[in-house]
């Protein structure tokens, strides 16, 4: 899998950048991602500590995509993943439901 970090208004440290791969690394063993585009940034208002996490994963049929807030972004990432897990599971029931509809006509 293909990963693509970007970071807006900051540099992103490496320590960050290895934390988020590996973190997408866990959604890779049976799923067919071709690649994962992240952005990082901080929210609008530098008064209030929010940082963003958008995670667009490029696989077969549409795109899949979730933004994140949180105070760090080591935490922004971790909901990302988890809530992808959750995406990528259900696009994954959906294929077997059609494959199992197809064997029984």
């Amino acid at each position: 899998m293909d990963v693509i970090i970007q970071s807006l208004g900051f540099k992103a440290g490496e320590a960050l950048e290895s934390y988020i791969r590996e973190k997408l690394e866990k959604l890779k063993p049976d799923d067919k991602i071709v690649r994962a585009n992240v952005t990082l940034f901080l929210g609008p208002d530098r008064a209030t500590p929010n940082t963003y996490c958008e995670i667009r994963l490029e696989v077969p049929g549409p795109d899949l995509f979730i933004k994140e807030s949180a105070v760090e972004f080591e935490q922004a990432v971790d909901e990302c993943v988890n809530k992808l897990q959750g995406q990528l599971r259900k696009q994954k029931e959906k294929q077997v439901d059609r494959w199992q509809g197809k064997v029984n006509e």
